[in-house]
């Protein structure tokens, strides 16, 4: 099943998505929650966690391989998910298997948010 692509997912990130994230990690960066605070240091609003944006991706992982066990999950944080006052933000977790080997299975991701590409090199490999 190499070459597969599979299904895009699609999350929303608000901003009661961001104060319980910040709660559950501990990381109350104001920059993810105060609008003036992240415009004083050059962002263009509140974003979200890096940390949350990565764990949407794990999510999208889950859901294609219930069960399985990850072995590896990597990225690099290249662009922030900018998270309005009001609504929210879609981010779109997109999936191809790379190569299945000896159980293992390789997944290229890309996440997107307002069609930017805002991970950088994400890749899982998981053992189902």
């Amino acid at each position: 099943m190499t070459d597969a692509t599979l299904t895009t997912q699609t999350f929303t990130v608000t901003r009661a998505d961001l104060v319980a994230y910040a709660e559950a990690s501990g990381d109350h960066n104001p920059i993810h929650q105060d609008e003036r605070v992240a415009r004083s240091v050059g962002l263009p609003g509140v974003i979200a966690h890096g940390m949350y944006t990565m764990a949407l991706a794990a999510r999208a992982v889950g859901t294609w391989f219930p069960g399985a066990e990850v072995v590896s999950f990597g990225c690099k944080f290249t662009q922030p998910v900018v998270v309005p006052a009001e609504g929210g933000v879609e981010v779109e977790v997109a999936g191809e298997v790379k190569s299945a080997d000896d159980g293992l299975t390789t997944l290229a991701l890309t996440v997107t948010s307002g069609g930017q590409k805002v991970l950088g090199m994400p890749k899982a490999v998981v053992r189902a």
